[in-house]
């Protein structure tokens, strides 16, 4: 991993500044992306903007920044993207500090603001070096989420696209599953999500293996492809659907055929159930089986205590095979449902026994 520390004067910065919607914001002339398309924008309030106005005025050291070289020679900012853009702003004339726009100053003034020198860090170095780099360096600022890490790893065409499907206000892809998918499209959650899903989990060798390619219309069709698969299998929608790993269902289940009204209606009986705790894992239990998605209720303290005194201490399994230890301590039991939840057997007083834990775990095991 190369990082080299340069002196770069505010005048090259911002030669060429461009602050364009749709394009993004460019400075360096041309060479330096500082906004990229569709990266979260977070706006300096003018306390804070003025206030790198009046350092660089003063002399005094802004914060080291850091860019990111790319292949082609160009660079993208990774921290330092509010303090570039508030003094290019400020030269550009878009506002004022203490009444004073960039061109009321005295030439002594404004020359001395483009003469003033930025610490600059560029970081170069394989995609796996730049991102553990990335991942221990102490970000000034808002701290950026592991997704926005990777985006500064894996730049290109594929991650371009990727952005403009993703990772907008109001994109296509949050407005296709917000009622799935939680998280921010600005915070690059919507887009974590998604390479989640098709990644099953390994998203930074899927970013790596597609870093180069012209589009990301695979990873949006197949996003697509599991929304609408959701909206066909469970067709009833419940807040509880949101943020389910849905992508892990899809890939397991997508090729089965359901009879999507006895799905509902088994839906609607396990979010009726108090002894579900988990209704969230309703979705997850229904397709794969698995009780442990549900959280189911477990005994009070109370009711364990009632069922040890009825049972006088004994574990009704260690008597039936005459085993020379019947009795325990009651931190050596367990409570159990003596018919099984699955069998309809509810978490009560009246179907709650004590078994020791070899016992237990044996039938929790079949």
């Amino acid at each position: 991993m190369k990082i080299e520390l340069y002196e770069i004067a505010i005048a090259d910065i911002a030669k060429n500044y461009i602050d364009n919607a749709e394009e993004g914001v460019v400075g360096y002339d041309g060479k330096l992306n500082i906004r990229p398309k569709y990266q979260r924008e977070f706006v300096y309030d003018e306390r804070k903007r003025n206030a790198v106005i009046n350092t660089i005025m003063n002399g005094f050291p802004l914060n080291v920044m850091y860019w990111v070289k790319n292949e082609d020679g160009t660079f993208e900012v990774l921290d330092g993207q509010q303090r570039t853009i508030s003094f290019c702003q400020y030269i550009n004339g878009d506002f004022s500090v203490n009444s004073r726009f960039f061109h009321n100053l005295t030439e002594t003034e404004k020359q001395q603001i483009l003469d003033y020198k930025v610490l600059v860090y560029f970081c170069e170095g394989n995609d796996r070096e730049k991102l553990d780099w990335f991942r221990i360096i102490n970000i000034a600022g808002e701290r950026l989420t592991e997704q926005e890490l990777r985006n500064a790893t894996y730049t290109g065409a594929w991650l371009t696209h990727a952005k403009s499907i993703f990772s907008k206000s109001n994109c296509a892809a949050y407005l296709l599953a917000k009622d799935f998918v939680g998280g921010s499209p600005i915070r690059q959650e919507i887009l974590e999500t998604a390479l989640d899903w098709i990644s099953n989990g390994n998203i930074e060798d899927y970013m790596s293996t597609h870093q180069h390619a012209p589009n990301a219309n695979e990873l949006w069709t197949y996003f697509r492809n599991v929304i609408e698969w959701i909206k066909l299998t469970f067709i009833k929608y419940r807040k509880e659907m949101k943020g389910v790993n849905w992508g892990a269902l899809y890939d397991e289940f997508h090729e089965q055929t359901y009879d999507t009204a006895q799905l509902e209606q088994k839906v609607a009986e396990l979010m009726a159930d108090d002894d579900v705790g988990n209704k969230k894992g309703i979705y997850q239990y229904i397709l794969t089986g698995k009780e442990r998605f549900l959280n189911i209720r477990a005994f009070t303290d109370s009711q364990k205590r009632q069922a040890y005194e009825r049972q006088n201490g004994t574990c009704p399994h260690c008597v039936a095979e005459h085993r020379e230890k019947t009795h325990y301590e009651i931190t050596e039991m367990e409570g159990d449902h003596i018919t099984p939840w699955c069998e309809g057997g509810k978490t009560t007083i009246e179907n709650c026994q004590m078994l020791c834990k070899e016992h237990n775990r044996l039938k929790s095991s079949r």
